[in-house]
């Protein structure tokens, strides 16, 4: 009985884990596993502080990550810029070298490159801490974004009270390069311990009635992730094949006849020329602008439409060309800011100029 009641205690011996602790292991893991890179924690402080003045903590030009932990809370991962500059060089050249690059301010390439060892780190906090109670505040985040200015902190982080962690790193192998990082996180948490795994052939206990409460917020939350996304649009005039010796012999004065209801059936296309909707040019308030119809209004155009009368050139007369051109043909996509058309609008006067415009460009 004696020994089965030790078999379950801690070994004496050990160092109790403590939050200082895994967060000095967490650092060391991540940047030994991913980086081959020795790091040493030389001093680390826990402060109490409000979101007004977690600014004066941070460093200039320092590479200031967002990390989204539960419940959509935000917290920051600052990495100054000796930290910066060693994380990029080491993935860059495999060493740390002599001399530490000058301070610059961070890129999305920057962001990139250090996001992995955000989430390493705070990962390996989260395991370190695995059944503590500090496990609540600092588990369950991980990298989301990245800022080069603390100015937006104040509306992107609620307005409440924060665990800021001031730790300095020795990096490399000795004497080592002095860095730094900050870590601050609200002081309540909102993390839940995962439960236990029941063991083969033990009936699976039933799902907790909030995994569907959380399953519906992360669809809502990838829902506006995607629908955030930014996707690129081209308005496409006319499309016109031509040998690849005519294309080259373009030059500025080159003119290229186009239908003359080329205005009134634009293409509004996608990433791989997938057309996404008929549409017409005019302009809105002194600015060219496309309004989008439906195929129902394209397939009535030359009948509800008034024609646009368009002076083209004559057919092509390709000169000789500087170039060994080889026969096999090239393609040229004529778009809206791409080709000079001179033209005289006979359309609605809310839609078009009210005199003929004049404009003469090349494109190849």
């Amino acid at each position: 009985m004696a020994r089965k009641a030790e078999a379950g205690r801690p070994d004496p011996g050990a160092p109790l884990m403590t939050a200082e602790r895994a967060i000095s292991q967490a650092l060391s893991r991540a940047a030994g596993e991913l980086f081959d890179l020795p790091l040493a924690v030389s001093a680390i402080r826990e402060r109490r502080m409000t979101l007004s003045d977690l600014p004066e903590l941070l460093e200039e030009l320092s590479l200031l990550a967002l990390i989204e932990g539960p419940q959509e809370t935000l917290g920051l991962l600052a990495l100054p810029p000796a930290t910066l500059a060693t994380l990029i060089e080491v993935q860059m050249t495999g060493r740390v070298g002599r001399a530490v690059a000058p301070p610059r301010r961070p890129t999305r390439v920057d962001a990139a490159m250090a996001a992995e060892f955000v989430d390493a780190v705070l990962e390996g906090i989260e395991d370190g801490l695995e059944g503590m109670e500090e496990q609540v505040w600092a588990g369950g985040y991980r990298y989301a974004s990245h800022l080069d200015d603390p100015r937006p902190l104040g509306l992107l982080l609620e307005d409440l009270g924060y665990r800021v962690w001031q730790i300095d790193l020795v990096l490399g192998p000795a004497p080592g390069r002095p860095a730094g990082l900050l870590w601050a996180v609200p002081a309540q948490g909102h993390f839940r311990r995962q439960p236990v795994r029941p063991t083969a052939g033990a009936p699976a206990a039933p799902a907790p009635e909030s995994d569907a409460a959380e399953a519906a917020d992360w669809a809502r939350r990838m829902e506006g992730t995607v629908m955030g996304t930014q996707a690129v649009l081209e308005a496409v005039l006319h499309r016109v094949t031509l040998p690849l010796a005519t294309v080259m012999t373009f030059g500025p004065g080159t003119c290229i006849p186009l239908p003359e209801d080329a205005l009134e059936r634009l293409s509004l296309e996608g990433a791989g020329r997938r057309r996404l909707a008929p549409a017409r040019l005019g302009q809105h308030r002194g600015f060219r602008a496309l309004r989008i119809s439906s195929d129902e209004d394209e397939a009535a155009l030359p009948q509800a439409a008034k024609p646009l009368k368009m002076k083209t050139a004559p057919p092509f007369e390709p000169g000789p060309s500087p170039f060994a051109a080889a026969p096999a043909p090239g393609t040229a996509a004529a778009g809206m800011g791409a080709l000079g058309l001179a033209m005289d609008w006979d359309g609605d006067a809310g839609e078009a100029p009210a005199k003929p415009a004049a404009r003469r460009s090349s494109s190849a």
